[in-house]
């Protein structure tokens, strides 16, 4: 109870702690660009709140029309970078509010089917399809500031399509070009790459989600396979359960408890929210519908792995 000026002490504040109510959980997913795999790339930007269900609400547009791009995200700012065909501009959101995107500056290689993942500072993108042939470059940003991108390092092996997750501390890059392997970097510096372990299946097109301690991976190629690991070790990723579909190419984003994976092709692209509890396995659930059919946008959150202290 207060004190006769109405104050609670330290002691009865412990006491009490545990009835207080949590506050909900908040955290925006934002789904950005994309293809329908027949008319061609959209600019859409689609945002969802993770810890709900329903449909997406439209959000506002990126710059330009590209899929194949990479996403990644601070507590307040989204950002997009490279996409088709195989551009080096970088744009961001303030994810609290709705509106179009803004440029934010320029990747050092212009490429498309790249991946993204951040810490609550940073932000780094890796792999891609410059042209010909693949690439290994991996970039990154001050999410806070705008300007162009600097080179971090390399992947241990050029490729495309790529997925990716974090923690506070280490990005995991996971699959692309039919290959099933997984690097990781140390998010805070700069340098090479080093091997993780493998994917369950190879495969092209895989998406990555985490909490700050697990990251889960989509199968790549057209499965229904999702897969996971504990980012802070490394080893071999581990089955988790099934999307829904048979889905190529869907995007994902997270909150400290829960992964959406949505979109994707399943023959013609798909309109399709699911979601798993990160810390369990199972089979995806359905949570909702994109607002646009499509398949190889960029999904990134406000709540992701990378911000988790």
């Amino acid at each position: 109870m207060p004190n006769f000026n109405g104050v609670w002490s330290l002691t009865t504040q412990a006491q009490y702690a545990s009835d207080w109510p949590i506050p909900p959980d908040l955290s925006r997913g934002l789904f950005g660009g994309g293809t329908d795999f027949a008319a061609g790339a959209v600019n859409t930007i689609d945002f969802v709140v993770i810890s709900t269900l329903g449909n997406a609400t439209d959000f506002g547009n990126l710059t330009a029309s590209r899929a194949y791009l990479a996403a990644l995200a601070s507590s307040t700012r989204g950002v997009w970078a490279g996409g088709s065909s195989g551009v080096n501009i970088i744009q961001y959101v303030t994810i609290e509010s709705e509106g179009n995107a803004t440029d934010f500056g320029d990747l050092t290689l212009a490429r498309q089917s790249l991946a993204g993942c951040s810490s609550a500072t940073r932000g780094l993108t890796g792999g891609g399809d410059g042209g010909a042939p693949t690439t290994n470059v991996i970039e990154y940003i001050t999410i806070a500031n705008t300007g162009n991108a600097t080179d971090f390092g390399d992947l241990t092996v050029s490729r495309e399509g790529v997925g990716a997750c974090s923690s506070p501390t280490r990005g995991v890059f996971g699959g692309g070009s039919n290959k099933n392997v997984m690097d990781y970097v140390t998010i805070a510096s700069t340098g090479n790459a080093t091997d993780f372990g493998d994917l369950t299946i190879t495969g092209t097109g895989q998406a990555g989600c985490s909490t700050s301690t697990r990251g889960v991976f989509s199968g790549g190629g057209t499965t229904n396979t999702l897969q996971y690991i504990t980012i802070a070790s490394t080893g071999n990723a581990t089955d988790f359960g099934d999307l829904l579909n048979n889905t190529s190419y869907p995007v994902a984003c997270s909150n400290s408890t829960r992964g959406l994976f949505a979109g994707g092709e399943v023959g013609s692209a798909s309109n399709v929210i699911a979601f798993i509890t990160i810390a369990s396995t199972g089979n995806a659930t359905d949570f909702g519908d994109l607002t646009v059919s499509r398949g190889a946008g960029g999904g990134l959150s406000n709540g992701h792995g990378g911000l988790q202290a």
